[in-house]
């Protein structure tokens, strides 16, 4: 038995190991869901680990890619759960083949992000790691709003508390919030926003360290009073 770790103890450690670990490296195939109110979360880990042999070496898994055979990882932050392989052979994909999707084509849902894998502007595919279509119309809204009411240093502040790590696609959809905002607040004669607003060097985190080690960047910096992730609607699998 290897000592498997699958639980990420903060928001932007999910999505790294999800978009750096995983999805980069080839595991594009995957479920999800959410464990329901009343379910022993350590259960189901249980469970969806022993059912698909989740926990293997990096040797087992390299010799299983070797005969075209697919590897398996899960992960689970909270309730929300995730089953992702790669290509190969894998019981996986006989008993979920009716929610299995590809990242390629739907992207994964998660806290607000939306986690794929496409082509990028030099035609070369890519990880990508956005703010969900979902949420950012609701940011874009919500900051040009903000904007049209508050000073330029209120305006910062808000634009530095915002929880979105910068990975590429990110930094340009936060310019974009950026460039309405300024047009709002020009149209007021309000001083316009700096770019120095939007953070666009990500803080790389260790996944799986103990929450003091996240020094700054604790969980409660990421799940905000009226987050409008909550609503962004995620994929379901099944539990069977």
């Amino acid at each position: 038995m290897t000592n498997y770790n699958y639980l990420p103890t903060s928001v932007p450690g999910f999505v790294q190991q999800l978009a750096v670990a995983y999805i980069a490296r080839g595991y594009f195939f995957y479920t999800a869901g959410h464990i329901p109110p009343g379910k022993d979360p350590m259960y189901i880990d249980r469970k969806l680990l022993d059912k698909y042999g989740v926990e293997m070496s990096r040797w087992q898994r390299a010799r299983r890619r070797l005969v075209g055979r697919a590897s398996i990882q899960y992960l689970r932050y909270g309730s929300f759960w995730l089953l992702i392989a790669t290509h190969g052979k894998h019981e996986f994909f006989e008993r979920e083949r009716s929610v299995i999707r590809d990242v390629r084509r739907e992207p994964i849902a998660f806290a607000g992000y939306s986690i794929g894998y496409r082509r990028g502007i030099d035609r070369s595919w890519h990880v990508s790691v956005r703010i969900h279509p979902n949420e950012f119309r609701w940011l874009k809204q919500f900051m040009v709003q903000f904007a049209r009411n508050a000073t330029r240093e209120e305006v910062e502040q808000e634009f530095g508390r915002l929880r979105f790590e910068p990975y590429a696609p990110v930094v340009r959809q936060l310019f974009s919030v950026l460039r309405a905002v300024n047009k709002a607040r020009a149209e007021l004669n309000l001083e316009p926003v700096p770019a120095e607003a939007v953070r666009t060097r990500r803080r790389v985190v260790t996944p799986f360290a103990p929450l003091r080690a996240h020094g700054a960047w604790p969980h409660h910096n990421y799940v905000q009073p009226g987050d409008a992730s909550r609503r962004v609607p995620t994929q379901k699998g099944r539990l069977a």
